[in-house]
């Protein structure tokens, strides 16, 4: 299982959806993932990725981009539980 570094330290990521994204030419992806820490603690890290590497800053999704949020939480169950309880 891949692995994230947080401030909490390593976590599992348990589950991730992926959003494709491009202003002009600028191509680049928002993250949603849902993380577990070694003790079982569940997180949801926003991220955005370059050229496949997750990168921590500001994450900015248009309405567009929500549609493709909420399509995609139907196939992700435990990020689905974790933002909507």
């Amino acid at each position: 299982m891949a692995k994230a570094a947080t401030p909490w330290g390593s976590a599992a990521i348990v589950e991730e959806l992926s959003l494709p994204q491009r202003v002009g030419e600028r191509r680049f992806a928002s993250l949603v993932q849902l993380l577990e820490t070694p003790k079982g603690e569940r997180l949801v890290r926003f991220a955005y990725a370059t050229d496949g590497t997750a990168r921590r800053g500001p994450v900015t999704l248009r309405a567009s981009d929500l549609a493709k949020l909420r399509r995609g939480l139907e196939k992700a169950p435990g990020l689905k539980e974790a933002l909507l309880g």
